[in-house]
């Protein structure tokens, strides 16, 4: 605003774009605006400039962890640190859960694909079905009419989907997984959960459950976007060509949708059936978020003193509302003292 680079409805206009495709929302209105302002390069350079510095720190600690993470001092530290991620996550699931459950329908919605997320349901198969059945369900008398266009955002990560499982060897199997992610992940970052576990936890064991809860610290650790947590997880499993594979799959397709999108962006806010596909996908989304912070939580919140250190971190939250990056140093804090007094 302060440049008077776009108007403040131009800048409405562009918030709520970004609210309808996949990808980390402040990336993607960062790309708009560099495309605002200096067409295909403002786009390339923006984005890079909001993305890079918070990679490299990520991939500073990334380094750090990978050497020191399994001392005495380094499990500490973490220690502490996983029973308030777990409360983080739980506050951004509440707040998250109060915009977008919005009537009977979608709350219902929601409960089917938390206890399918239970039953092992794919992550994949529960957020599209879901905003298409709540498409669906909020247009049934309009079938046929808008209904191809409204699909058109979604038709690169359907066709993405048959591609990244199959994919070998391992380095190009990271760059299609993290692909697939950035291309479907809709909603809040710490969604990216979910998908991590099912892919590097569950379906290609190349991370622990453990290594998840160290992971999504580390995010939260950092300024700039929760998807640089790709970065530390692609530096775990296979070092720094990992890490930067990573982080250039998970971001690109926001690259992608920001470019094809950006023409469309009058058509995309009126459109009735595109509004019902991503409330659908929303509260899938935190359905998923729900299942994985429960599993994590199993992980992270171990013993007396992890529930404390939760319960506090859950107190402040409310009472307070400190930045949260306070209180992952106060909850590693916390971890060192525990563990030097026993």
């Amino acid at each position: 605003m302060r440049r008077a680079w776009v108007s403040e409805r131009e800048f409405l206009d562009l918030l709520a774009a970004v609210n309808l495709i996949p990808g980390p929302n402040s990336t993607e209105l960062a790309i708009h605006l560099g495309r605002r302002r200096a067409g295909g390069a403002g786009l390339v350079v923006a984005g890079a400039c909001f993305i890079v510095p918070a990679m490299l720190i990520v991939l500073t600690l990334a380094w750090a962890y990978v050497g020191y993470g399994s001392t005495p001092e380094g499990r500490a530290l973490l220690y502490g640190i996983g029973p308030v991620i777990v409360t983080i996550v739980m506050q951004a699931l509440w707040k998250l859960g109060r915009t977008a459950v919005r009537g009977p329908l979608l709350a219902a919605v929601g409960a089917a694909a938390l206890a399918l997320a239970f039953l092992g349901v794919n992550e994949l198969a529960l957020l599209f079905g879901a905003g298409a059945f709540v498409a669906v369900a909020l247009n049934a008398r309009t079938i046929g009419r808008g209904a191809a266009w409204a699909l058109v955002p979604w038709g690169l990560p359907t066709s993405l989907l048959a591609v990244a499982p199959a994919a070998e060897p391992a380095l190009l199997r990271l760059f299609l997984t993290f692909l697939k992610i950035g291309a479907v992940l809709y909603g809040s970052g710490y969604v990216l959960l979910a998908f991590l576990r099912a892919d590097f936890v569950e379906r290609l064991g190349w991370l622990t459950e453990r290594q998840l809860v160290d992971a999504v610290a580390v995010g939260q650790l950092t300024p700039g976007p929760l998807f640089t947590t790709a970065t530390f997880v692609g530096y775990v499993v296979l070092g720094l060509p990992g890490a930067l594979l990573a982080t250039v799959a998970i971001f690109l397709p926001s690259f992608v949708f920001v470019a094809v999108t950006a023409p469309l962006i009058a058509r995309m806010r009126a459109s009735r059936w595109l509004g019902g596909l991503l409330d659908g996908v929303a509260v899938a989304a935190l359905a998923l978020m729900a299942a994985v912070t429960w599993r994590i939580a199993l992980e992270a919140i171990v013993d007396v003193p992890t529930a404390a250190i939760a319960l506090f971190a859950g107190a402040a939250l409310i009472v307070w509302r400190p930045n949260s990056i306070w209180l992952v140093l106060a909850g590693g804090a916390a971890g060192f003292v525990i563990e030097a007094l026993r």
